[in-house]
C-alpha cells in the first residue's frame, strides 16, 4: 500500500504541471521507476503486459496493475485520438482484469471504468 500512495503522489504532481512536454517526459520516468520500460509497455498488448508480471508476487503483480492502469489513463488525456483510444482501451482492460481476479473490490475502480467507458462512447459518437 505504501509503493501505491507514493506512486499516486507522484502522478499527482506530474499532472499539476502545465506543459505537456513536460508531463509526458514525468510520466515516462513513472512508468520507468514504478513499472519497467515505458517503450515496452507502451506499445505492448494487454496479454503481454499481464504476463510481464506473472512472476510478481500476486500482491505487487495487482500493485503493478493498478498503477499501469492509472499512467495509462493518464496519459491517454495527453495525446491525440487514436493514440487516447487505444490507452483508454488498454486501462480499461488493466481495471477490469483487477476487478475479475482481484479480491478487493473498488468503489474507485468501477468509477474509472465508467469514465472510461463514457470517454470512449464519446469518441465513438463523434466519428
Amino acid at each position: 500500500m505504501r509503493l501505491i500512495r507514493e506512486f499516486m503522489a507522484a502522478l499527482e504532481r506530474m499532472l499539476e504541471k502545465k506543459e505537456v512536454t513536460t508531463r509526458r517526459e514525468e510520466l515516462k520516468k513513472l512508468y520507468e521507476q514504478y513499472i519497467g520500460p515505458y517503450a515496452f509497455y507502451f506499445t505492448a498488448s494487454i496479454d503481454k503486459v499481464i504476463e510481464s508480471l506473472s512472476q510478481e508476487s500476486e500482491e505487487r503483480r495487482f500493485y503493478k496493475l493498478e498503477m499501469l492502469a492509472e499512467l495509462y489513463h493518464a496519459e491517454a488525456d495527453m495525446v491525440s485520438k487514436p493514440e487516447a483510444d487505444i490507452l483508454l482501451r488498454k486501462a480499461y482492460a488493466l481495471y477490469d482484469y483487477q476487478e475479475i481476479h482481484s479480491k478487493t473490490y473498488s468503489l474507485d475502480r468501477i468509477r474509472k471504468m465508467n469514465d472510461i467507458e463514457k470517454k470512449l462512447q464519446n469518441f465513438e459518437i463523434d466519428q
